[in-house]
C-alpha cells in the first residue's frame, strides 16, 4: 500500500514547480524534476523530449509495450502563483496550483507503476502543453499510444471519484469581424460598425448548437472597438463548441466556415477548428471493468471536457480517462484534492495494470 505521506511530499515537489503553458524555462525545470521523480520511484530513467513548447517526460518499463499512462505537467496558473498559495494541506484538501489538475494524477501514477513487481509493458508520457490544444506532443502521444494499445488518461476524476469513460470532441473558433471607423459623433454613418455586425453574428452562432443532440456553441469573450467615440473597425469573438458525434463536428464545422455578413460593407473571417475529436463511450469497453474489479462500486461516467483522451480513442485505441484526482476546483483558486483519498486512486492504478499485464 502506498504511504500517504511520500505521496505528499512528492506532490508539494510538483506542485512547486511551476509550469504554466507556453512557459519553456519553468517547463523545463518542472520535467526534469519530474523525470529525476521518476526515476527515483521506479529506479529506471525517464527521456526528457524537447518540444517547441516545452519539454515531454516519457518512461518505458521496457519488454513489449501494452499499457501507456499519459498525461500533462503544463497548468493554466501563470507564474507567481506559486509564491502567492503554495502547497498546504488544509482541514483534509491539498492546496496549490494544478494540485488537481493534474499533479495528483501524476504522483498517484508513479506510485502504482512502483507497486508493480515487474513494469514491463508500462510505459508513462507527462506532455508539455495539454492545456493549451497538444499541438506539439499529439504526435507523439498517438505513437505511443498505437505501439502500446491501451491508454489510461490520469485526468482528474468526475464527481465523486468516478472515472470518465466518454468526452465530447471540443474546439475553439475566432471570429473576425471587420468594419470601418468613423467619428461617433460627427459621421458614424461613414463607418461600418463591426460591433453591431458581430452582434448579429452572435446570435446567429448561438442557434448553431443542439440540445438534443448534445451539441453546444457557446459564444465565450468579445473585444471590439478602440475608442468610445470612435465606430469601432474591428471585432473579435470566441466561440466555444463541444459535440458528440463526428457528424456533429463536421456540421459544426461547416456552419462556422459558412458565416457571412449582414451588413454588405463588413467582412467576416474565421479561424480554429474542432482541435479534439469525440471520446465514444464504447472506447472504454474494455477497460471499465478492470477499473471495477479493482475498486468495487466505481461509476463510469461520459463528461464535456476533452483531453489528450480524445485523440488516443478516436484512434480506436481503448481508453479510459479521469484516473487521476478525486477532489476539485479544476483552473481555479479554490482547486484541491481530497487527501483521504489519494492512496485508493493508487490501488485504483495499480488494479487495472495488474489487469493489463
Amino acid at each position: 500500500m502506498a504511504d500517504l505521506d511520500v505521496l505528499l511530499s512528492d506532490l508539494r515537489l510538483l506542485v512547486d514547480v511551476e509550469s504554466p503553458s507556453l512557459e519553456v524555462e519553468a517547463l523545463s525545470k518542472s520535467a526534469a524534476v519530474l523525470a529525476s521523480l521518476m526515476h527515483e520511484r521506479t529506479g529506471r530513467r525517464a527521456t526528457v523530449v524537447d518540444g517547441p513548447v516545452g519539454p515531454h517526460v516519457h518512461w518505458s518499463g521496457g519488454g513489449e509495450p501494452k499499457v501507456l499512462i499519459l498525461g500533462h505537467h503544463d497548468t493554466v496558473f501563470p507564474m507567481g502563483t506559486v509564491a502567492q498559495r503554495p502547497f498546504s494541506v488544509v482541514d483534509g484538501r491539498a492546496l496549490g496550483p494544478g494540485v488537481f489538475d493534474m499533479k495528483a494524477g501524476i504522483v498517484q501514477a508513479l506510485h502504482a507503476v512502483a507497486a508493480l513487481d515487474d513494469p514491463s509493458g508500462v510505459e508513462m508520457l507527462f506532455t508539455a502543453d495539454e492545456e493549451v490544444g497538444s499541438g506539439s506532443s499529439r504526435e507523439l502521444l498517438e505513437e505511443r499510444a498505437q505501439a502500446c494499445g491501451n491508454v489510461l488518461v490520469l485526468e482528474p476524476s468526475a464527481d465523486g471519484g468516478a472515472v470518465k469513460t466518454g468526452r465530447k470532441g471540443c474546439g475553439t473558433f475566432e471570429v473576425v469581424v471587420g468594419g470601418r471607423a468613423s467619428h461617433a459623433g460627427l459621421e458614424p454613418e461613414a463607418g461600418v460598425n463591426s460591433l453591431i455586425e458581430a452582434s448579429h453574428q452572435v446570435l446567429h452562432i448561438a442557434t448553431i448548437g443542439d440540445a438534443a443532440a448534445g451539441t453546444t456553441v457557446t459564444p465565450t469573450v468579445a473585444q471590439a472597438g478602440t475608442a468610445d467615440n470612435v465606430v469601432p473597425a474591428e471585432t473579435r469573438i470566441r466561440v466555444d463548441c463541444r459535440v458528440t458525434s463526428a457528424a456533429e463536428k463536421d456540421r459544426v464545422e461547416a456552419a462556422m466556415a459558412g458565416l457571412s455578413p449582414v451588413d454588405p460593407e463588413a467582412s467576416v473571417t474565421v479561424h480554429g477548428s474542432m482541435n479534439r475529436p469525440p471520446m465514444p463511450e464504447s472506447s472504454s469497453a474494455t477497460l471499465l471493468p478492470l477499473a471495477e474489479a479493482a475498486m468495487p462500486g466505481v461509476l463510469g461516467v461520459a463528461v464535456g471536457g476533452g483531453s489528450d483522451g480524445n485523440f488516443t480513442a478516436a484512434l480506436g485505441i481503448p481508453t479510459l480517462d479521469g484516473l487521476g484526482a478525486v477532489g476539485g476546483g479544476a483552473h481555479a483558486d479554490h482547486e484541491h484534492v481530497f487527501v483521504d483519498t489519494m492512496v485508493g486512486r493508487v490501488d485504483l492504478v495499480e488494479g487495472i495494470l495488474r489487469g493489463l499485464l
